[in-house]
């Protein structure tokens, strides 16, 4: 009787806690089926911390800094940390890429940064935590399968646009796949199609030229004459521009100086190399550093890529007298085209050696050329090279040679000048720049880049390449003229650079401008080949900052 007792209670309470039992399931599954939906979307890391400190400091310092760069990178690992004291920083520098890894850490003082990255790529880190910095580190999984497909979708959309005949193509700006992220190998593939489609191009449209030895531009005309020197190795031949002397007088006399630059050749004797004397497009004292004298150059130098296969990296400018002056301007202002320079008997005129930091210098006068105190310049500009090589080792390598008893006419005493230039091969994403504006403003040395508009005389910017870092410096001369900063400057990569699959920063005095991916893109690779029509000069993404 009693056993009977104890199974009819056993009995009573099993049915007492069945309800409880069965609510308590079903609030399990619910919350099982929640943790499903967050962990499906995109890559939805979903960490979910939810901290849930609840300090409810009611901080939210939201950070809106509000630089909006517009990288909007998010790919959410949202820490979310709400520290809620509302300071209303939002950095928003935009990436929107959207790989929400959502971390959600909810701490609740809520401090709130948002320093949001912004570079379309969507990575969002969002890391809210407390004190909230939500920085959004924009983390951009290019090796994932999404990446991937997305690139190699671009790279067939690049390559159906290319079949348009070219000069009835929409512009590359206008197309949605030209800001798309390439992966490295794609990238290699983009760079071959667009310069194969360029030099179709230019062979197609240049041949007369080519054949007449001339290159004209905005209404004057740049004649040349050819010396093939030794084989053409492996990889092309050197390019030497020789520039002649004479300058303001008549145009028998430069004519003249013209005929010994192209017999100076056989003299001087380079090495496996095509030999081009120029003719100068004016009778000037100035006749070669004209400001339409760099597009001739950059034409002539394309011309020869891809007519005569020369080595883009192995070309080298040389000039005596007024040419001599021209190679004191053209070294630094198109130092980024040079391996290498050759000044003999010139002067530099107003001209700064700055920008030479990655090419080498030779500079040989007589001794007796007392004409402007050539002489003398050249002895200053070696000591200035001497301090810079200095301060920078191994770097604005530099032979100066002061011919004792010799006039202006050195009779081949600076030849060695020749074989000192072409131990040197263009590195044309070295890891500094410097650069420096002369009286022709650019708006490109080798990775950096600005608006034109925004030049000025003097502006000197050094940007180097420090692991995954870019730093960023200014300095400007007074020279007695008013200083104008750089507002803006476009900064380049490539990935002989550093590692494009990682997060790439750029510093300046000390500030942070970015923090985040900079992509492949076709755009990039295009517009830098259309700048220089070089295929050894191409960079693969840009980014514009702010200084």
């Amino acid at each position: 009787m009693q056993s009977l007792r104890n199974t009819l209670k056993t009995l009573y309470l099993f049915f007492m806690l069945l309800p409880i039992l069965f609510t308590g399931a079903i609030a399990c599954s619910g919350s099982d089926e929640k943790n499903a939906e967050l962990s499906s979307d995109g890559d939805s890391d979903s960490d979910s911390d939810t901290d849930s400190d609840s300090d409810s400091d009611s901080d939210t310092d939201t950070d809106t800094d509000s630089d909006a760069d517009s990288d909007s990178d998010t790919d959410s690992d949202s820490d979310t940390d709400t520290d809620s004291d509302s300071d209303s920083d939002t950095d928003s520098d935009s990436d929107s890429d959207t790989n929400s890894d959502s971390d959600s850490d909810t701490d609740s003082d809520s401090d709130s940064d948002t320093d949001i990255d912004s570079d379309s790529d969507t990575d969002a880190d969002s890391d809210t935590d407390s004190d909230s910095d939500t920085h959004t580190d924009s983390d951009t999984d290019t090796g994932s399968e999404d990446f991937t497909a997305a690139s190699a979708a671009a790279l067939d959309a690049l390559t159906q646009w290319l079949q348009s005949d070219w000069d009835s193509r929409d512009p590359m700006d206008t197309q949605s796949f030209a800001s798309v992220g390439l992966t490295r190998a794609d990238a290699e593939a983009a760079e071959t199609l667009l310069w194969d489609d360029m030099a179709a191009h230019i062979t197609q449209t240049r041949q007369s030229e080519v054949e007449n030895k001339v290159i004209m531009s905005d209404g004057l005309t740049l004649r040349y004459e050819t010396v093939y020197l030794g084989n053409e190795p492996e990889g092309g031949r050197s390019l030497f521009i020789s520039m002649h002397g004479g300058g303001n007088t008549d145009t028998a006399t430069n004519d003249q100086q013209w005929d010994n630059q192209v017999l100076l050749a056989q003299s001087y004797a380079p090495e496996d190399t095509l030999w081009i004397a120029p003719r100068a497009p004016v009778d000037d004292w100035n006749m070669w550093f004209i400001d339409e004298i760099d597009d001739m150059f950059d034409q002539l130098i394309s011309n020869m890529i891809v007519f005569e296969g020369i080595n883009p990296n192995k070309v080298y400018l040389n000039g005596y007298s007024a040419g001599g002056d021209g190679v004191y301007q053209l070294g630094p202002r198109m130092a980024d085209r040079w391996a290498a320079a050759a000044m003999s008997a010139g002067h530099p005129n107003s001209s700064k050696p700055h920008c030479l930091r990655n090419i080498g210098f030779a500079i040989h006068v007589g001794g007796d050329d007392t004409a402007f105190d050539r002489n003398l310049v050249a002895l200053e500009w070696g000591a200035l090279l001497d301090a810079m090589e200095t301060g920078d080792p191994g770097f604005y390598q530099h032979q100066v040679e002061v011919h004792p008893g010799l006039p202006h006419w050195m009779n081949l005493a600076d030849q060695p000048s020749i074989p000192f230039v072409q131990g040197f091969e263009r590195n044309s994403a070295p890891a500094r720049v410097v650069w420096r504006q002369a009286e022709r403003a650019t708006d490109r040395l080798y990775w950096l880049a600005m608006d034109i508009a925004d030049a000025a005389l003097g502006q000197v910017v050094t940007a180097t390449v420090d692991g995954q870092t870019i730093v960023l410096t200014e300095e400007a001369e007074a020279d007695g003229k008013e200083v104008v900063n750089v507002p803006k400057l476009t900064v380049r990569v490539t990935d002989s650079m550093l590692d494009m699959d990682q997060d790439i920063t750029i510093t300046f005095d000390g500030n942070t401008l970015h923090s985040g991916p900079i992509h492949r893109t076709a755009a990039a690779i295009y517009k830098t080949l259309q700048e220089r029509e070089d295929p050894a000069a191409i960079y693969r993404g840009e980014l514009t900052v702010t200084l």
